[in-house]
C-alpha cells in the first residue's frame, strides 16, 4: 500500500517479466499435455493392430476414430503453443519498448494471440488472469467472450472423422485391414460363452482407454 492508501504502480519491466515466467510455465503444460495424449495414442494404436489381426473391423473403427480425436486435440495443442510463442516474443519488444519510451505499448500481435488462448481449456484460466492484467497495463483491448468454436469444432470432427477412417486403418495395418474381416465372416460355429469373455474384457479395456482420452482432451 502506498502513501495516501493507494496502490504504488508496478515496474513495467517487471511485470512483462512475470508475464513471460507465467506463459512459459503455460508452455511447459501443454508440452506434458502433447506427451500424455500421444502415450495414449500409442495404446489405441496397439490395441487397432491387435483388434485387426483378430478381424474386429468395427472395434478398429472406433479406436481409429480415436486416433484421430487424439491427432487432431495435439493439434490444437500446437496451435496454442504457436500463439503461446507470439505472446512471449511480443513481450521481449515490450522490454525494448520500456527501455526506450519507459513505458509499454499497445500490441494487435498479442491481442490476436491472448484471444485464441483464452479459449484453450489447458491454459485458459492464467491467460483470462494475464489478458486482464494486460488490459490494465495499456497492451490489448477488452476482449469478447466467444465460446461457439468448440461446438462448431466438435460437429466438424465428426464429420472429418467418417472420411479419415479409412485411410488412419490403412496406415496402420499396412493395408491388410480390409482382408481381415471377411475371413471372420467365413468362420462357421457359434461362440461358446469362453470365447465371449474375452470380448468381454476387450470392451472393457477399450472404454477405458476413450475415457483416458477424453480427459487429456477436456
Amino acid at each position: 500500500m502506498g502513501l495516501f492508501g493507494k496502490t504504488p504502480e508496478r515496474n513495467p519491466k517487471d511485470q512483462v517479466q512475470e508475464w513471460t515466467h507465467k506463459l512459459r510455465k503455460e508452455g511447459y503444460q501443454l508440452d506434458r499435455q502433447v506427451r500424455a495424449i500421444q502415450r495414449e495414442e500409442d495404446k489405441v494404436k496397439k490395441s487397432l493392430k491387435d483388434a485387426a489381426k483378430k478381424g474386429d473391423k468395427d472395434v478398429c473403427k472406433i479406436l481409429a476414430k480415436e486416433i484421430i480425436r487424439a491427432r487432431k486435440a495435439c493439434n490444437k495443442i500446437y496451435t496454442s503453443k504457436a500463439h503461446l510463442n507470439s505472446v512471449s516474443l511480443q513481450m521481449k519488444n515490450q522490454l525494448a519498448t520500456i527501455r526506450v519510451a519507459g513505458s509499454l505499448s499497445k500490441s494487435t500481435e498479442v491481442m490476436q494471440a491472448m484471444q485464441s488462448l483464452v479459449k484453450v481449456p489447458e491454459v485458459a484460466a492464467t491467460m483470462r488472469e494475464l489478458s486482464k492484467e494486460m488490459m490494465k497495463a495499456g497492451i490489448i483491448d477488452e476482449m469478447l467472450d466467444e465460446t461457439m468454436d468448440s461446438i462448431e469444432d466438435s460437429e466438424e470432427m465428426e464429420d472429418e472423422a467418417d472420411e479419415e477412417v479409412d485411410k488412419i486403418l490403412w496406415e496402420l495395418t499396412a493395408g491388410q485391414i480390409g482382408t481381415a474381416p471377411a475371413i471372420v465372416m467365413e468362420t462357421p460355429g457359434a461362440s461358446t460363452s469362453k470365447e465371449e469373455e474375452p470380448e468381454e474384457a476387450d470392451d472393457k479395456e477399450l472404454e477405458d482407454m476413450r475415457n483416458r482420452l477424453q480427459s487429456l482432451r477436456s
